[in-house]
């Protein structure tokens, strides 16, 4: 990890999304402090994911509705990942399942986190 990370912290957006990530992230020990999730609606979601587009010319991501393109050159060329459709956001599962899911990794996450924290300040105070 970079020293300015190091001394300042830092600032995942969107990662991890899979447990397997959080285990990568735990296997190369980086162990965040905190974790802040935010209640987006549903119907928000699937707005924001489907107006996405990719310039695929400077990697940089625009929103049909709420960031546009600057102009109709750029707009010509913008592409749509494969991923970001109404299908892939929804998916199959039911709703409850995939915050069942969800829950389950973070709360093994959490309690990894917590029972780290706990040896390592039992271990501060015995020596």
């Amino acid at each position: 990890m970079q020293s300015d990370a190091q001394e300042n912290g830092w600032l995942l957006d969107g990662y991890p999304r899979s447990l397997s990530q959080a285990k990568a992230l735990e296997d190369l020990g980086i162990r965040p402090d905190l974790f802040v999730l935010l209640d987006v609606s549903e119907d928000i979601l699937v707005e924001k994911v489907v107006g996405r587009r990719l310039d695929p010319v400077t990697g940089k991501i625009y929103h049909l509705k709420y960031s546009p393109p600057e102009n109709e050159e750029i707009a010509a060329r913008l592409t749509q990942r494969f991923d970001d459709t109404e299908e892939k956001v929804n998916g199959n599962a039911p709703r409850e399942d995939v915050f069942a899911e969800i829950d389950s990794a973070l709360s093994s996450v959490l309690e990894k986190k917590a029972k780290l924290d706990s040896s390592s300040m039992a271990a501060g105070m015995a020596g």
